[in-house]
């Protein structure tokens, strides 16, 4: 039997898988939660270490001043219309 003919199953199949995940769902969550950490761990210290927060942060500043600009931009302009160009 192939698991696409399990899932092509009845009332039955359905709820044996449903209640399956829910005894497992606490078991799997708390062998996985370590793993998970350690993941988010390496990641935050492959960010301190290797300078890439700097670089990270310097693109965000510039995105930053980038959409401040064009805000600005658009402000001016649409000080620049008369009351009959805005409200068409």
């Amino acid at each position: 039997m192939a698991l696409d003919d399990v899932f092509k199953g009845d009332l039955g199949t359905g709820l044996v898988f449903g209640l399956g995940a829910l005894v497992l769902a606490p078991f799997v969550g708390s062998v996985l939660r370590p793993a998970a950490k350690a993941v988010v761990k390496g990641g935050m210290t492959l960010y301190r270490d290797t300078g890439i927060g700097d670089f990270t942060g310097d693109l965000v500043a510039e995105a930053r001043s980038e959409l401040d600009e064009s805000r600005r931009a658009r402000e001016a302009e649409g000080r620049g219309r008369t009351k009959k160009e805005q409200a068409a």
